[in-house]
């Protein structure tokens, strides 16, 4: 066990060591890395063998899991999302509350997708737009910031 560990730490070290740049940090449950290795998650890949029952509904299991997984991680990222837009809209309503509406009906509408393909394309898409959705709140902020700092130094 002690061996495993150290071994297990000694190539962290190397890893860390190693010239070049660090491959980006990433939390348990933001998801696979690329949409090649979500799609090879999901995707039914053709048995080499054929299972027997048991094994074959073991199998369906794991893959219904997965992506049960993967669609829970992607809701709790909209809804940690969401917190971020505070600001009303034209009737008075939240945005967040809005948004967190239409994601809850949009995975109301998916849940009983069982299509190993088409639910690897609805997390992909969501996880995308959510991306979207965060990196124009990012340009909109910082436009904002920016706009401010000229205001602050044309007003000083």
């Amino acid at each position: 066990m002690a061996v495993a560990g150290r071994a297990r730490a000694s190539a962290v070290l190397r890893a860390l060591a190693a010239p070049g740049p660090l491959p980006p940090a990433r939390a348990i449950h933001e998801g696979p890395d690329t949409i090649e290795e979500l799609l090879d998650r999901h995707l039914v890949k053709k048995p080499a063998a054929v299972l027997n029952d048991d094994a074959a509904e073991a199998e369906a299991r794991r893959r219904l899991t997965s992506s049960r997984r993967e669609a829970l991680g992607l809701y709790r990222d909209i809804l940690r999302a969401t917190r971020l837009f505070a600001w009303p809209d034209d009737r008075g309503v939240p945005w967040r509350e809005v948004l967190r509406a239409n994601a809850r009906r949009e995975f109301e509408e998916a849940r009983g997708e069982r299509d190993p393909e088409v639910v690897a394309r609805l997390l992909i898409g969501g996880r995308d737009a959510v991306q979207q959705a965060l990196d124009r709140l990012a340009e909109a902020s910082r436009r904002a910031i920016e706009a401010e700092e000229a205001k602050r130094r044309g007003g000083a």
